[in-house]
């Protein structure tokens, strides 16, 4: 393995939409969400021991959330979790990353993904990803994972290429021509049509110095706030002045502050099995189902009557539930939702009147 390869795994989101499963107090990420008896960031890190070496993998999670990390990833070395002060999107997140590795060895490459994702085709991701790696390595440009679409879905990003760009001998490797956040189903319908565009998986591949140039040159008060920290990282100095620093940080996406900007990316097209697991409806997409078409977590769920359910209960909650049709119907702790799986998008909104009326103890 390449020793100057890194991974960056991003842990620190809150997954509102999965309430209540996932909760403040521990995120989808830190939940067996799929059964395997693995939680979703443990899946992620072993994943990614097949790309590089275990000192070089990073998480990066807000200050609450590092005991979970922690314990649930025993072997991992205690200065390779970078603890942010305040959650402000996945650009500051990055780019703290991004300056602080660069600093520990100016030939570093990066991989940066999210904690909670699914890969079934493992393989061919290692694949990828090493191919991305290589063809990162000493460069300027910008690589991301672009995953071939299945169906219209309105909740991912797309990313459309270029199709005549030869750019290397590798036909996965296309230069990007344009990103679009989560389109109306009309939008959606003519993506897939058109041939030309790709889910946005959210995993990026680049060096060090590439996405600091970016950095640099598309976020410069973003990139300030990190530069200004040379000297500091991997010191006892570093976290406090992160403390102070990082609220300067205006809170934007990587997709916003570079990937839409820069006329450096390209994207692997592939092929990999994946989900961001961003919503019940594709938990329920991911699961095996019964006859009924029925997702069901949980040992004693008696279902009459009942199909295209996802169900999610504690193990040692018996529930009966009769004449359901596409709904939803998850306990945890001390909350319970029953919703239409089409109307799944309004979750958030409950979370946030919850929050209004009830406080944080439900949240």
């Amino acid at each position: 393995m390449n020793k100057s390869n890194y991974v960056v795994i991003m842990a620190g989101g809150v997954g509102e939409r999965f309430w209540p499963m996932s909760r403040e107090s521990r995120p989808k990420q830190f939940i067996d969400i799929l059964g395997t008896g693995k939680t979703l960031l443990q899946q992620t890190y072993d994943r990614f021991l097949k790309v590089c070496e275990r000192e070089n993998i990073f998480v990066v999670t807000n200050k609450k959330y590092q005991k979970l990390v922690r314990e649930q990833i025993p072997d991992m070395r205690s200065d390779r979790l970078i603890c942010e002060p305040a959650r402000k999107n996945t650009a500051p997140c990055i780019a703290y990353a991004a300056y602080k590795i660069h600093e520990m060895d100016p030939s570093a490459n990066l991989v940066v993904a999210p904690s909670d994702h699914i890969i079934l085709k493992e393989e061919v991701f290692s694949d990828i990803v090493n191919s991305a790696l290589s063809a990162a390595a000493g460069g300027n440009r910008l690589f991301t994972i672009g995953i071939t679409p299945s169906r219209p879905d309105t909740g991912y990003g797309y990313i459309q290429f270029k199709e005549d760009s030869e750019v290397t001998d590798d036909k996965r490797l296309k230069k990007v021509k344009t990103f679009t956040e989560k389109p109306g189903p009309e939008l959606a319908r003519s993506f897939i049509e058109s041939g030309d565009f790709l889910w946005n998986s959210g995993i990026f591949i680049w060096s060090c110095e590439a996405i600091i140039n970016a950095f640099e040159a598309y976020q410069p008060e973003i990139s300030f706030v990190f530069r200004e920290a040379r000297g500091k990282y991997n010191t006892p100095d570093e976290q406090s002045y992160m403390d102070v620093a990082y609220t300067a940080c205006k809170s934007i996406s990587i997709d916003y502050a570079i990937m839409e900007k820069a006329d450096n990316v390209y994207v692997f097209v592939s092929d990999l099995g994946w989900s961001d697991l961003g919503t019940w409806g594709s938990l329920f997409d991911a699961r095996e189902k019964d006859s009924k078409n029925n997702a069901v977590v949980g040992k004693n769920a008696m279902l009459y009557d009942s199909e295209n359910c996802i169900i999610n209960l504690p193990e040692d909650k018996l529930v009966v539930i009769q004449g359901l049709d596409g709904y939803i119907v998850s306990e945890a702790d001390n909350a319970l939702l029953i919703c239409k799986k089409s109307q799944e998008q309004q979750i958030r909104k409950f979370v946030n009147d919850i929050r209004l009326k009830k406080g944080d103890y439900y949240i």
